[in-house]
């Protein structure tokens, strides 16, 4: 008979691998869309619809907007923007998996910063590992790309700030935060997506319903069953979770791109994946 106990972890489980897949499902339709639209077109739809979907969401109509801490919002606005828009970058010339592994290189690298354990040289080294296995060592393979590298660990910094940002006392709640946030990083994008030029075609009805899916599987979804399944999460687990996050990536470009991976990649995927749970694991029993 099943642990009635144990039910809202489960659920909260379930729902935390929902969000991921929505989360990393959502790279692959920004890929599809870069064939039509330019990345910063994009980008700045997303973050724009995404505020705005979770500003309903959230209600954002009760926050007291004289206790807002504009500076923690801003620096926290801001590094949303340049991780949203690095990594749509990278994911246009790196399969999505790699994309992502190299992009996971933020977060780590902010983990095993605050890491004292005896242990922490084993996950830097298997991070290290992992990143030289992601490079495609069979000659008839395409090679990576370096400058879509260099926009993946752009955007890994730019995820590692916004971690730092984030918990900084902004003044509301982290929902509302998020949802601040997010319409900061639009106001930093817009500008930049109008200058190189915004086709008028996004807004038609046919292609303004995939900014909008877009908008949902990025940001009003996860976010939201993130918020949910918090409340049954212990940080050890949520964290541990997330690590498996290029998986689902790797897992999303293959179904819905068909994009191939060699077989050392996929070992890379598993060592950064293996790297992540361990830093996770031991920041956590460190904090205890």
């Amino acid at each position: 008979m099943p642990n009635l106990k144990n039910t809202p972890h489960v659920h909260a489980l379930l729902l935390l691998l929902i969000a991921m897949i929505s989360m990393q499902s959502s790279g692959s339709l920004a890929k599809i869309l870069f064939n039509q639209f330019p990345i910063l077109t994009v980008s700045s739809l997303r973050l724009l619809l995404g505020s705005l979907i979770l500003a309903v969401i959230f209600r954002i109509w009760q926050v007291n907007f004289k206790q807002v801490r504009w500076k923690a919002i801003a620096s926290y606005g801001i590094a949303l923007a340049g991780m949203n828009a690095l990594f749509y970058l990278s994911i246009n010339r790196l399969p999505l998996g790699i994309a992502v592994s190299f992009e996971f290189i933020g977060p780590l690298s902010v983990a095993l910063f605050y890491a004292r354990q005896k242990f922490d040289f084993i996950w830097v080294g298997l991070a290290i590992l992992g990143l030289v296995l992601l490079f495609p060592f069979d000659q008839a393979s395409a090679r990576l790309d370096p400058i879509g590298i260099a926009f993946a660990l752009g955007a890994g910094a730019c995820w590692a700030l916004y971690i730092v940002a984030g918990q900084k006392p902004s003044g509301v709640s982290g929902n509302h935060t998020v949802c601040l946030g997010m319409f900061v990083g639009m106001l930093c994008l817009m500008p930049l997506a109008l200058l190189i030029g915004m086709p008028t075609s996004a807004f038609e009805p046919s292609n303004f319903i995939y900014f909008i899916a877009l908008a949902v599987l990025a940001s009003a979804l996860p976010f939201t069953l993130e918020m949910i399944a918090l409340r049954n999460l212990s940080a050890l687990s949520f964290g541990t979770l997330m690590s498996v996050e290029p998986a689902i990536a790797a897992l999303s470009g293959f179904v819905f791109l068909g994009e191939q991976l060699l077989w050392t990649q996929w070992l890379a995927l598993a060592v950064i994946i293996t790297a992540s749970i361990g830093c996770t694991v031991t920041t956590q029993k460190a904090r205890k």
